[in-house]
């Protein structure tokens, strides 16, 4: 009978143990393993922190339509979301018609019509201090300019340059790899693009929406060619079919739109200093 018992609870055991390993298992093989599709190791050249060993770990490379999203930033083909919001307010705010200078104006109308000249005198005065604030407070709100508006023109939009609509789009893109140094901390990817050649060389073009060299002088040219002052940094790679190569970087190259490879990239590469030497790729 003790033996039965103990065979039992053996039985149990193991059918319990089963039914918490089992899935795990299941869970793990369905699981596809994540980590860096592309693993490169270069050493930075012509920049005052050269030589310095640098390693570039890629999650993914960027879609089709995360590539157009930053693209039309940059031709500021994409409406800017505080541009849109704004428009969307003006013509329905309490600024401007209907104001402190407007109601001055009433009264001054009001009383000359009345024959009380005094009183015009002062409704008018009215209408030209609540003209004034209502100038001062640009015409909308509740301030000086009263709360009309009904009618009033959106304000126009502040003007905008390629390279703070790229870096505003670069800080909502998802992190698509890293690249590490020295430094304590490393950059993170917001675009990674692969352009194969016809040769079997490729094109690797990466985005980070840091300037790198950001908080340190690592990063600073150490050539005679004059520095940028983009806020992000546009890195291009060009790889043999062996996966060696070199690379330059937006810290004194142009960006440009590559309407052919239909990318951002950088204007000249070929006049370009290098900045990443002995670019490999490693084994993932």
């Amino acid at each position: 009978m003790r033996s039965y018992t103990v065979r039992r609870i053996g039985s149990i055991v193991v059918l319990a143990a089963a039914v918490v390993i089992l899935p795990a298992i299941f869970i793990t093989a369905q699981t596809p393993a994540t980590g860096p599709i592309l693993r490169l190791t270069a050493t930075s050249d012509n920049v005052s922190g050269a030589p310095d060993s640098i390693r570039i770990d890629l999650l993914r490379w960027s879609t089709d339509a995360e590539r157009d999203q930053l693209i039309a930033a940059w031709n500021l083909t994409a409406a800017p979301a505080a541009a849109a919001e704004g428009a969307a307010r003006g013509g329905g705010g309490r600024g401007g018609n209907r104001g402190a200078g407007a109601r001055g104006g009433d009264a001054a109308a009001g009383n000359a019509a009345a024959g009380d000249t005094a009183a015009a005198t002062d409704g008018a005065a009215a209408a030209g201090r609540g003209g004034a604030r209502g100038g001062a407070g640009g015409g909308g709100g509740r301030g000086g300019g009263g709360r009309g508006g009904r009618g009033a023109a959106p304000e126009a939009p502040v003007p905008q340059t390629p390279e703070a609509s790229l870096a505003a789009a670069l800080e909502k893109a998802p992190t698509v790899g890293y690249l590490w140094s020295s430094e304590a901390a490393g950059y993170a990817m917001h675009y990674a693009a692969r352009l194969p050649q016809a040769d079997g060389t490729e094109r690797i073009i990466l985005i980070s929406d840091r300037r790198l060299g950001a908080w340190n002088n690592l990063w600073k040219p150490a050539g005679s060619g004059a520095a940028t002052n983009y806020e992000f940094s546009v890195i291009e790679l060009h790889l043999t079919a062996k996966g060696e190569g070199e690379g330059k970087a937006s810290l004194t190259g142009k960006v440009v739109v590559d309407s052919t490879a239909k990318t951002l990239a950088l204007e000249n590469y070929a006049t370009l200093p290098v900045v990443l030497k002995a670019v490999k790729r490693r084994a993932s």
